[in-house]
């Protein structure tokens, strides 16, 4: 159903409001990903695409390095997501714009493909990988896969697939092939590793493989998601209803419901560091301690181990912190990019009131990351004071404005000289142009 949808929609079939979400999350996406250049972040990603090279097929963003397609997909993917700064979709628990944005650049590019052919394979993925991850909510990360990588694989396969103009069975080919390329272990909680950051450039790398071997003849299963040994079966010991993944694909579209954050930390803490937002300015030396409520699916990720929470040894892992997060933001009245320098994981008076940071379990019905925040501070004097945020900014419910987000885009990327041509992507002749912009970053 997939393939068949996507190679059929056209551009005009996409509402224009979907059209615009869709160059929102690009944006933003391109904003990461500089922005993560130019603090020098996924060297290796960078210095391995380089070294692959190939044909001189896509750029690498911010570098201008060309490379093949697939060796830029994995660079441009782990840029996008190396701050864990890019969007995420609250039921589906995934970072959709990283692998779509690395695939269809990649490709498009390598295609001399128009920024119109680009966005409506753009929706095309965004739909996928949000449809995947959202038929079994948290189902993939329970058993220890994330979601991104093992969904923005089909996403970004089928991307390729439209780039290329491949037909209905070889695309469906594709998307079975990608099935066996789809991975994405969590296990970097326990060691603060680097390997979530390559996650989405290994999907978007693998997609696009996995239509280039489709295209030359090599077959995939076509019950790749709802077999015996499928993608749902395997991986989360579900069994999914077509409607689930499908139903009314093309009228209700999932573009429109991604979340772009404000801070540059783990979803699952958003609602809490807003509800502690309300409450500032605070002079920490006066909280005695700050207590959370939590949805229990977060507490795993973004609470536990006390000792490793309140100690991030990498500044990824102090993304994955609530205690660190809020002490800082306490701290220092807001949290943005420099707050998990490498320098400032050891400032002694963020530290202390990590310590001071206590959680308890929520029960939330809906996915974790659309809970409500509550935050509860005990003062030095005795006194409590506390706050509640229904959810977090950046959601469908409470986006960020066009203006909010060109500000953040353009403190990520240096400058705001790239909106225009991102926010019309469709008034391109190709994406080529866009990309050589990013190369003088």
């Amino acid at each position: 159903m997939f393939a068949e949808w996507a190679v059929g929609l056209r551009l005009e079939d996409v509402p224009v409001g979907v059209q615009h979400a869709a160059k929102r999350h690009l944006l933003d996406g391109f904003g990461t990903a500089l922005a993560a250049a130019r603090l020098g972040e996924v060297p290796y990603a960078i210095t391995v695409a380089r070294d692959l090279r190939g044909a001189a097929e896509a750029s690498i963003i911010g570098d201008g390095t060309r490379v093949s397609a697939p060796a830029a997909a994995l660079a441009n993917g782990a840029l996008v997501h190396a701050l864990d700064f890019d969007d995420t979709h609250a039921g589906a628990l995934v970072h959709a714009t990283a692998p779509v944005l690395a695939s269809a650049f990649a490709v498009g590019q390598e295609r001399s493909s128009s920024g119109a052919g680009v966005l409506a394979a753009t929706v095309a993925g965004y739909e996928t990988i949000i449809r995947l991850g959202a038929a079994v909510r948290h189902g993939f990360h329970a058993r220890g896969f994330h979601a991104t990588s093992v969904c923005g694989v089909f996403a970004a396969a089928l991307i390729a697939c439209k780039l290329m103009d491949l037909d209905v069975e070889t695309t469906m080919n594709a998307l079975g092939i990608a099935g066996s390329q789809a991975a994405g272990s969590l296990e970097f909680l326990t060691t603060g590793s680097s390997t979530k950051q390559l996650h989405p450039g290994f999907a978007a790398q693998s997609g696009i493989l996995a239509a280039r071997l489709a295209a030359a003849g090599a077959s995939g299963p076509d019950s790749i998601f709802e077999g015996d040994n499928g993608l749902f079966r395997a991986y989360a010991d579900a069994h999914v209803a077509a409607d689930a993944l499908f139903g009314e694909l093309g009228e209700r579209w999932e573009t429109t419901q991604i979340t772009i954050k404000p801070y540059p930390a783990c979803q699952l803490s958003h609602a809490s560091l807003d509800a502690l937002a309300c409450l500032l300015p605070l002079d920490a030396s006066s909280i005695d301690q700050i207590t959370f409520e939590v949805p229990a699916e977060s507490i795993p990720i973004v609470c536990e181990p006390a000792d490793t929470k309140r100690r991030p040894r990498t500044p990824y892992e102090g993304k994955f912190s609530l205690p660190y997060s809020a002490a800082s933001l306490v701290i220092d009245g807001s949290l943005g990019l420099s707050s998990f320098e490498p320098g400032a994981l050891h400032r002694a008076d963020v530290l202390a009131l990590a310590d001071r940071v206590a959680h308890t379990s929520a029960g939330f019905d809906g996915p974790p990351a659309q809970a409500p925040g509550l935050a509860a501070l005990t003062m030095k004097d005795g006194s409590t004071r506390t706050a509640r945020v229904e959810t977090s900014r950046g959601g469908p419910e409470l986006p960020l404005s066009d203006d909010d987000l060109i500000a953040k885009f353009a403190d990520n990327a240096g400058s705001g000289d790239l909106v225009k041509s991102i926010l019309a992507l469709e008034e391109l002749g190709t994406v080529s142009e866009l990309l050589e912009k990013t190369a003088s970053r």
